[in-house]
């Protein structure tokens, strides 16, 4: 087509032309010229039909199909950079015909060129960040991150295309380039020595599965406390619970220590491990009317009968002196305490019984005698479980009286007021 309007417009404006003094090769240069911006006009107007009407036509009826991942790749812009190839297969089918022959065939055919690798290294990348969005969404990518995998295969990817680049420009083979690269290894070992140390870790990481996306990891010596949001080639961004953003090295994950929780959420068990500090001047030997007094509190009415009847038929057989206190075995109110902590939490709905479960005595110190309650909630959010967590030690430390006992407390100033009073 192009060759029939070439002929076309050479016999007519060369009947016209001549006549005003103009030579043949004038009148050529004239014809050529026109269909060159004739053709880039056309380009033009494809480029921006395509990336127009056609464009928003795909996108539209992308948004109305029931799948994802047509959305995604609308999102990713991989339509829009394949309808960038309409224009360039128009320019090249075009264009040759026009400068066969002249010294621009070369030179367009290179800037075509570089046009087209251009193009298609942004066609690939865009399929790349596809795939990644698509498997974010999968199951196993809150398991496994290929998002290091992914940044490799764009660096390599902009690597090639950057050769190729050259090779087209300079009009030398790729190994010729890939040769010169050879010399400076050592070079470029050092320049990207943290990309490479990053891939290696990345590896290490998903290969152990040591960390993952929305883990809560602490790393105190980065400052680090909170949900691991992008494990990158390079880095591992985390964000502390302040809303803070702690960027960490890949491979210092891999080189040094970290603590991971995923296994608390995984267990559905989030550890409560606290203590009450019990003064050691309150603790004592239950008299009859404090035991008859604990009878009344329902969680442990019966087990302070069944200890009554056991210490009975002990000392009686064992015929203990029951005139001095210290003969035989009795009830401590600190020991009826721990017992009522414990059936306190064994019918408290939301701690777990199949987990550790354990109230015991510490040893004892200058602030007095500490009793640990090492149990495990059943809700590991942060909130939920900070909530009943406190409601626990809310309903411990207001019963410690009950029982005659005082928690301790090192003396404030109102204690000293009191003395001097």
């Amino acid at each position: 087509m192009i060759e029939y309007l070439s002929a076309f417009l050479n016999a007519y404006l060369t009947e016209n032309l001549l006549e005003l003094g103009l030579t043949t090769g004038m009148v050529e240069s004239l014809v050529r010229g026109g269909l060159i911006l004739l053709v880039l006009l056309l380009s033009w107007v494809a480029h921006r039909v395509s990336q127009g009407p056609i464009n928003r036509s795909i996108e539209k009826f992308a948004h109305y199909t029931i799948q994802q991942w047509d959305d995604i790749l609308v999102e990713k812009h991989i339509v829009k950079r394949i309808l960038y190839f309409i224009p360039l297969i128009l320019l090249y089918v075009l264009s040759s015909p026009i400068l066969t022959g002249t010294s621009l065939l070369p030179l367009s055919q290179t800037l075509i060129s570089v046009l087209f690798l251009i193009a298609g290294m942004m066609f690939l990348d865009a399929i790349l960040s596809a795939l990644l969005a698509i498997y974010g969404k999968s199951a196993i990518a809150k398991e496994i991150s290929i998002i290091p995998f992914v940044q490799v295969l764009k660096l390599g990817l902009y690597f090639v295309t950057g050769i190729l680049l050259l090779s087209l420009l300079l009009q030398k083979t790729p190994l010729y380039f890939l040769s010169g690269l050879g010399a400076l290894t050592a070079v470029l070992m050092f320049v990207f020595k943290d990309v490479l140390m990053g891939f290696v870790a990345g590896i290490q990481l998903i290969a152990n599965k040591m960390v993952a996306p929305k883990d809560w990891i602490e790393m105190p010596k980065y400052g680090a406390d909170g949900d691991v949001i992008e494990i990158t080639l390079t880095t591992v961004k985390v964000q502390n619970f302040d809303n803070t953003i702690t960027t960490i090295p890949t491979y210092a994950l891999i080189n040094e220590s970290f603590k991971n929780w995923r296994n608390m959420n995984l267990s559905g068990g989030r550890r409560i491990k606290r203590y009450v500090n019990i003064d050691l001047g309150s603790i004592k030997f239950c008299s009859s009317e404090m035991l008859e007094r604990f009878k009344r509190i329902q969680l442990i009415s019966q087990y302070i009968q069944n200890r009554q009847e056991e210490i009975l038929v002990y000392n009686k057989k064992h015929q203990v002196d029951e005139s001095t206190l210290v003969n035989g075995r009795r009830l401590t109110n600190i020991g009826v305490f721990r017992s009522y902590v414990e059936a306190y939490l064994r019918q408290h709905p939301m701690i777990h019984k199949d987990m550790t479960f354990l109230i015991r005595q510490l040893s004892p110190s200058e602030n007095g005698l500490p009793i640990e309650i090492y149990v495990f909630c059943k809700d590991t959010n942060w909130t939920a479980y900070e909530a009943i967590q406190a409601d626990i030690f809310d309903h411990i430390l207001a019963v410690v009286p009950e029982f005659d006992l005082r928690v301790f407390q090192e003396p404030s100033g109102s204690d000293f007021q009191k003395i001097a009073l």
